[in-house]
């Protein structure tokens, strides 16, 4: 198998459950990375229309596919700073696509991305209310993801644990409850069989669950416990704190939720977290 070339991740803590995520390789400095630098700091202005101007002239000017598989994936991202699910999906296959051309000479790392870039426009789609859709994109994004020849067990344990992941909050959206429980206890059971394929990987993902029960708790109403979990959470991803900021309105802590949204508002990401951080915080902040 050909070495890899060395990769350049562009956007900071892509998505909570990604552990291996890179962006296709882009010259450090050129072009392409001045104007990604220009859209991203226009769609953390809430001019997402002037991003994607951007955007495109990155992909127009890219000098290679890795390129402008970068720049299709920033343009995904702008797409979901304005909530626009189906335009997030369509730019990511096109990321996708990429990857499909890198399957012979570095499989495990393309169809791995294949299937998460389908998972970050789940993500988009789930947070932005379009729960049909990001359904239908975490199947897919689990099945790629499996396609991979020779998969490691400790692997196909991962995408196992983020499709139950995903079925347990969308199941938690519906109002599903007992549905919601019975995929966190199925991903619960998946984490405690990677332990002892992989102890660094169910290191990683298993600080992914206390997001899980207490997402789950949020939407299905036990705030008290959602609260208790979420606090378990990364403290730092901007999503987490605005689930924080959310269970802190519904118990009728208004002042603690503010603190909350304030540390959300501030994300310099250009990822699924601070698509959703940015816009949400700037309506609760009044400051849109």
């Amino acid at each position: 198998m050909r070495a890899a070339p060395r990769l350049l991740i562009a956007f900071a803590a892509i998505l909570p459950l990604f552990t291996l995520s890179a962006q296709p390789p882009q010259d450090r400095g050129g072009p392409g990375s001045e104007l990604i630098r220009q859209g991203t700091q226009l769609d953390h202005e809430g001019k997402g229309a002037e991003a994607r101007a951007v955007f495109q002239k990155a992909i127009d000017s890219a000098p290679t596919p890795a390129a402008k598989a970068n720049a299709q994936r920033a343009m995904a991202m702008s797409w979901a700073f304005s909530g626009d699910c189906k335009k997030t999906a369509e730019y990511e296959d096109m990321v996708i696509d990429y990857w499909k051309t890198q399957e012979k000479d570095v499989p495990d790392r393309a169809f791995y991305q294949q299937g998460e870039m389908a998972d970050e426009a789940a993500r988009v789609c789930i947070d932005n209310g379009d729960l049909d859709a990001a359904e239908e994109l975490y199947k897919k994004g689990h099945d790629l993801g499996l396609r991979e020849p020779d998969i490691p067990p400790a692997r196909k344990d991962l995408w196992d644990y983020r499709w139950e992941h995903a079925q347990a909050r969308i199941a938690a959206r519906r109002g599903n409850k007992l549905e919601a429980e019975k995929h966190v206890a199925a991903a619960k059971k998946i984490l405690t069989g990677m332990q002892q394929k992989d102890q660094k990987l169910y290191e990683q993902q298993a600080s992914f669950l206390p997001y899980l029960t207490g997402y789950v708790a949020l939407y299905t109403g036990d705030y008290q416990a959602a609260l208790e979990d979420l606090q378990k959470a990364n403290q730092n991803d901007a999503f987490i704190q605005c689930l924080v900021g959310m269970t802190f309105e519904k118990l009728g802590d208004k002042t603690r939720a503010m603190e909350a949204y304030n540390k959300a508002a501030s994300t310099s990401g250009h990822n699924p977290p601070a698509a959703f951080a940015r816009p949400f915080t700037a309506k609760k902040l009044g400051k849109s």
